[in-house]
């Protein structure tokens, strides 16, 4: 299992890459824009931007995210 795991000293961002299909849809819910792909795979370079609103968690079709605040 390939999990990258993005974190601030106050929470933490974990995708696992094996689910992640690339279709991107992290990254349209997400209002702060902390996602990317890189590669067909998101990742999470703007984690310390994230509001925790957990709308990456719930939007992704694969349950690909987990965020420690949600």
């Amino acid at each position: 299992m390939v999990v990258k795991t993005y974190k601030t000293d106050n929470w933490t961002i974990e995708i696992d890459h094996d689910k992640c299909n690339g279709d991107s849809e992290c990254i349209r819910v997400c209002p702060v824009e902390v996602f990317e792909l890189v590669d067909g795979k998101s990742t999470a370079p703007k984690v310390e931007d994230c509001i925790e609103c957990c709308a990456c968690v719930d939007g992704c079709p694969t349950k690909a995210i987990k965020h420690s605040s949600c």
